[in-house]
């Protein structure tokens, strides 16, 4: 993921075009230096706190807490690569004879972490495959020619694109260049609002999307410690379900926003359809490859939104689809692009998995649980109540952290050991929390807010402005589905 030092983040494949580098302002200064400095202090002083406080635990459960205050401040300073920070902190528990290798390297066998190695194959095949440059070309022709329309579109393909394209870096790249592409055609640059409210509305979807559908790390991650800490199965199928309501009413709200926070220079490209048509016809033709990359796709797809139906792990669907592509006489994929994929989220979504389990193991969990939670729990007897703590909870809570995945992989164990000791459904708690980390005002709590300012189209303020606004309506949104909807699905609040 991104951090203050290092702003790239994981990409779906190592050889994907990648953003411009941060603007001056952005890069490493001598403060920053000293920052980092600073930061690595804070990350050995913090556990050899933890580690020297007469705490009424044992020695293993006392070992757990060090330990765990060094991987927690690690990924919330972002001192290093937060997959080396998990890894650093497993080797420790190991070490430190503070768990089972059983136990401490759980992570590496729990299926999230191999949907995520089966969804990047996917997503491999899928950029083989042009699949993603054919639907946005395809709609960018057909959606209209007034900006409006043209911003819908843009709109429409991220959040199509979040099916496919299990990566939200990956989409802001191709995201932008279609935008790059439009902005020539209207004829406007850097700093029009044209190209600030095109830049910021693909690029804050991006990261709200990822949270609606289980596709980025966020997501995968939140579901694993539903299923794995809080001993409830979550569906694919049914989380789709549960944020349908909110996918939709997002794209026509941050619609409708941009075109009030950022009124275009040009209206229309009245007399230019044959220039857009031509610029954004797909010209590559469907080989065997690009056609049976699209079946695999779409069965993937199919397979992932009927497991309510079949009850095949949405993990097995992608694992297995991947390797499929691998097969001889298949041909889609080969070694050369299993080698390209990132492992880095793998390692990560593993070493948050076992740092839950060996807290839960050693008896440190249920320490945190009664001294961290004790404050919210009579703000979680009434449901709508509950919806306000969780929501708001999770949105103040991630402004201490450096994104959304170090708020989840910091939080989410604890919070979902106090849903099972107060008989509060799991499911329910986790997936508001993990929706809360979709609301953010300011780039550095997310990744891909980062690589889309980047290129540097829309300012701070854009951000936040943009950012505050959405923050709302989606907790409105939010409300509404789990007080009308969540029930009909099977996920109330006890």
């Amino acid at each position: 993921m991104a951090s203050a030092d290092n702003p790239k983040p994981y990409p779906i494949m190592s050889g994907m075009p990648e953003a411009p580098v941060l603007p001056e302002h952005t890069r490493a200064t001598p403060v920053s230096a000293r920052l980092r400095v600073f930061k690595a202090m804070l990350c050995i002083a913090l556990p050899a706190a933890v580690w020297s406080m007469p705490l009424p635990l044992e020695r293993a459960a006392h070992g757990a807490l060090a330990v765990c205050a060094f991987m927690i401040a690690a990924w919330i300073t972002e001192v290093m690569e937060y997959a080396s920070a998990g890894l650093l902190g497993l080797m420790l528990f190991w070490a430190l004879h503070i768990a089972r290798p059983a136990v401490i390297f759980s992570g590496f066998v729990n299926d999230a972490s191999w949907f995520y190695l089966g969804a990047m194959l996917l997503g491999a095949m899928v950029s083989k495959s042009g699949l993603p440059q054919r639907i946005a070309n395809w709609v960018i022709a057909h959606v209209g020619i007034s900006y409006s329309r043209l911003l819908l579109g843009l709109i429409l393909i991220d959040f199509l694109l979040t099916f496919l394209v299990p990566s939200g870096a990956a989409v802001i790249v191709i995201m932008a260049m279609i935008s790059i592409g439009l902005m020539h055609l209207f004829g406007v640059g850097k700093g029009s609002n044209i190209g600030r409210g095109m830049f910021l509305v693909i690029t804050y979807t991006t990261s709200i999307f990822n949270k609606m559908i289980v596709a980025g790390t966020a997501s995968i991650i939140a579901r694993a410690i539903i299923e794995r800490t809080g001993g409830v199965t979550v569906s694919w199928s049914l989380w789709f379900a549960a944020f349908l309501p909110c996918s939709l009413v997002t794209i026509l709200g941050s619609w409708w926003l941009t075109l009030k926070l950022f009124p275009a220079e040009v209206d229309s490209l009245q007399g230019r359809e044959d220039e857009i048509r031509s610029h954004f016809r797909t010209t590559a033709p469907w080989t065997p490859m690009a056609l049976k990359s699209a079946l695999l796709s779409g069965i993937a797809l199919l397979m992932w939104m009927t497991d309510s139906i079949h009850h095949i792990s949405a993990s097995i669907v992608a694992f297995a689809t991947g390797l499929f592509a691998l097969l001889p006489f298949v041909d889609v994929l080969d070694e050369r692009d299993f080698r390209k994929i990132n492992m880095l989220p793998f390692f990560f979504v593993a070493a948050a998995l076992g740092m839950g389990e060996v807290l839960k193991v050693t008896g440190a969990l249920n320490f945190l649980t009664d001294g961290a939670l004790t404050l919210i729990k009579p703000m979680l007897t009434h449901e709508l109540l509950a919806i306000v703590t969780l929501y708001w909870g999770g949105f103040l809570y991630h402004f201490a952290t450096a994104s959304e995945v170090s708020m989840l992989a910091t939080s989410m164990p604890i919070l979902m050991e106090f849903a099972r000791e107060h008989a509060i459904n799991p499911a329910w708690v986790g997936m508001i929390w993990s929706f809360s980390s979709g609301g953010k005002l300011f780039a550095y709590q997310s990744a891909v807010l980062v690589l889309g300012y980047s290129y540097g189209y829309f300012r701070p303020s854009d951000l936040f402005r943009m950012g505050l606004l959405l923050t709302i309506i989606e907790f409105v949104l939010l409300a509404l589905s789990v007080l009308l909807l969540w029930p009909m699905l099977g996920i109330p609040m006890h």
